[in-house]
């Protein structure tokens, strides 16, 4: 049965307990005993060295030191494997953005999304259990698009499907993507759709710093998930399940709580058939909100590694969790049950 919402007085307690409980470990009891909670880490990066990651070009000169160091981390696999162990996860669930290698707005070079996916597949198969890889596609390209998604999935093993949320004017609802979208669908993987920076946005929101970079790729992660739900692609892909950053919050908290009117009456209903969030460091506010609005089984552990670089992320982890609520169940769900039930590696 789903939990009821919570009234605004319980709701303002419970994220006080949680943030609380995250940030000083006072409240570090494990519920379920003295066992770990195991965490499959749904949102992390890799580049490796067939690519050079270009993170942050042209930030400003204070942030370029910040960004020398992300695309180091992007480019070095001991970086990325020492961070399994020192991030306190279990798992991490790896992809390759196409925007991290080249304008997002630009044509993907032939052979690049090949190359990309068949050096993840060699990674994760000479790291069992401690990675698992979502294979990259330019996911507007079409027939070819699918044709990868096929490839990438039936003979290199990747456990999903990694897209961009927006190319130039399209949306993942657009004709363009629709082959890969239903490819996906017919095998049963995820699709995680990533948030992307929007050029005219850029204009208008990139004097405010990193809150303005937030607000544009939040706005851009919430179009597509719109997109997808209004347009009535999900009603031809009754199979897929994407997955959404927590930068989609104004999304999925809007289109749930404004079910009605213009909107789709079923939209509440869409939304926890078909789509999943990130849980993007580890806020309890977010989380809180994320559980009552898709239900505990569609949030994942997510904390986009190297952009973020978290620690203790299983003992912050379930003090967040507790403090806002959520039973020992819920909680080992959203750490990893849930993510390895949506990629078929349980």
């Amino acid at each position: 049965m789903k939990r009821p919402l919570l009234n605004r007085r319980d709701f303002a307690a419970a994220v006080a307990s949680g943030a609380a409980a995250a940030m000083s470990g006072a409240a570090l009891a494990q519920p379920t005993g003295s066992d770990p909670l195991k965490v499959v880490d749904f949102h992390n990066h890799f580049i490796g060295k067939a690519f050079t990651p270009n993170v942050g070009v042209g930030a400003p000169a204070e942030l370029r030191s910040y960004f020398a160091e992300v695309n180091r981390k992007l480019a070095d696999e001991g970086e990325l494997l020492a961070s399994v162990q020192g991030g306190g996860v279990t798992t991490r669930v790896i992809n390759t953005p196409l925007e991290f290698i080249q304008d997002p707005e630009a044509d993907v070079q032939p052979g690049m999304v090949e190359t990309i996916n068949d050096q993840l597949a060699a990674l994760v198969a000479r790291n069992k259990g401690r990675l698992l890889g979502l294979a990259t596609v330019d996911v507007y390209a079409g027939d070819a698009a699918a044709r990868e998604v096929r490839r990438a999935v039936t003979e290199l093993g990747l456990r999903g499907v990694f897209v961009a949320s927006a190319k130039k004017d399209l949306l993942l609802d657009a004709p363009q993507a629709r082959p890969a979208l239903a490819v996906a669908a017919e095998l049963g993987v995820p699709v995680f759709a990533h948030p992307i920076t929007d050029p005219q946005l850029r204009q208008r929101l990139g004097r405010y710093a990193r809150p303005g970079t937030t607000l544009n790729r939040g706005a851009v992660n919430s179009a597509a998930l719109v997109a997808l739900m209004e347009s009535g692609t999900l009603d031809e892909l009754p199979a897929l399940r994407i997955v959404v950053s927590t930068l989609a919050i104004g999304a999925v908290l809007l289109t749930a709580g404004f079910g009605e009117g213009r909107y789709r009456s079923d939209a509440p209903a869409l939304l926890r058939r078909h789509f999943y969030l990130d849980t993007m460091k580890l806020n309890p506010v977010l989380m809180r909100a994320a559980v009552d609005t898709l239900g505990a089984d569609h949030v994942l552990a997510g904390t986009d590694w190297p952009i973020y670089t978290e620690s203790n992320i299983a003992e912050r982890l379930r003090a967040a969790l507790a403090g806002i609520g959520l039973t020992p169940q819920q909680q080992r769900m959203i750490a990893a049950e849930n993510a390895l039930q949506l990629l078929h590696a349980a």
